[in-house]
């Protein structure tokens, strides 16, 4: 999430210390430096997004068909006390919505990825696995990092609601992702495949609709699989009938069902989700269920060897933290290591979702 920075007026000092308060003018060493407040502050903001998200706003405003009065909101949301006009003037502040002489407008980025209708729309995944999951877990963040106690993916994936809401917020974000995937690397060729913490079978779905020759198998956990398997099964059937789940967890022993002489191995969203003596132990699976010839493929969010960001990247690492307090923070320079010593060759690594993931790829010897 970015940071937004308000200026604070100087009537209410007292009761919100501001940094900004402090500081005359901008200078470059400024803009180079922390925005404390906007960073302290952006709490507020994301839910802000996540309420609006939950309250239909922006369904309702697109509904409309032009600019949306307040009492047309109201309407639409039922509800008519004051504190709808102070989100829906948090999010105008916010550039979400704008508003002219006739009401409220979406802004552009919010007519196209948050209005339901919207082709490239990922508000459930925003409002479910941001607003409802992840932002309840990074608040045992201090007390994690001290520890090293807090739930683990297999914690959480064991409660029915838990997994099902996980798995349908990242379905749709996933597809997205998995078709970029399709386009960077060339599975025209691949006949198998295995998705290692597949989740939804997002990619699995969206590779085998690329690649009508490809059969994919997604291991995961049991709950998970249940979610995962209704959104196969909506799928045509000539993609349906290419995608399989195996009941199971990476951690464990990969169970025979998988089997063996595949052409890809994808490992996505994972190597950061598991602890970090798991991580070489999986590539040295994948390296054993691959037929020679055969590709792994890692996908996940990773900073740069430099380990100075970019700041998404290392803030997805960060929160995976406090869902998984033993793993390792991933670059590019770690995964190529530990794939090369796991015997995959010609490794190399590019840049996916900018900023955030990156894609390290390697093969087994011929």
């Amino acid at each position: 999430m970015q940071a937004h920075s308000w200026e604070v007026p100087s009537a209410s000092l007292l009761a919100a210390p501001c940094a900004k308060a402090a500081r005359m003018g901008s200078t470059a060493a400024e803009a180079a430096d922390i925005d404390i407040d906007g960073v302290a502050y952006s709490f507020m903001a994301s839910q802000a997004l996540f309420s609006a998200l939950e309250l239909e706003l922006f369904d309702a405003i697109s509904a409309k068909g032009g600019p949306a009065t307040i009492d047309d909101l109201k309407k639409a949301t039922g509800i008519e006390a004051p504190r709808l006009q102070i989100l829906v003037t948090a999010l105008t502040s916010m550039k979400a919505l704008s508003k002219g002489p006739q009401g409220y407008e979406l802004s552009p980025n919010a007519s196209k990825f948050l209005v339901r209708s919207a082709k490239y729309f990922y508000g459930d995944y925003l409002r479910l696995q941001m607003g409802q999951q992840f932002y309840r877990h990074m608040q045992a963040l201090p007390q994690i990092m001290k520890t090293g106690q807090g739930p683990t993916y297999a914690k959480l994936f064991s409660d029915p609601a838990e997994a099902d809401t996980y798995t349908t917020a990242q379905h749709n974000g996933s597809l997205a992702t998995a078709k970029m995937l399709c386009k960077r690397v060339d599975l025209s060729s691949a006949k198998s495949m295995l998705d290692i913490g597949g989740g939804s079978g997002a990619f699995a779905i969206m590779i085998c609709r690329q690649n009508p020759q490809l059969k994919a198998t997604v291991l995961e956990f049991p709950e998970v699989c249940n979610t995962g398997e209704r959104f196969v099964a909506s799928e045509p059937k000539e993609v349906a009938e290419r995608v399989s789940y195996v009941r199971g967890s990476c951690l464990d022993a990969w169970p025979s069902e998988l089997g063996q002489n595949h052409d890809v191995v994808l490992i996505s969203y994972v190597s950061e989700s598991v602890p970090a003596e798991a991580v070489p132990m999986m590539y040295t699976r994948a390296f054993e269920r691959l037929k020679p010839g055969g590709m792994l493929i890692v996908h996940s969010f990773m900073v740069d060897d430099s380990l100075d960001g970019p700041l998404l990247g290392a803030l997805w690492s960060l929160q995976h933290v406090a869902v998984n307090a033993e793993g390792m923070g991933l670059h590019p320079g770690m995964v190529k290591d530990l794939m090369t010593k796991a015997g995959f060759t010609d490794v190399a690594n590019q840049e996916m979702i900018g900023g955030m993931t990156k894609l390290v790829i390697g093969k087994k010897p011929a």
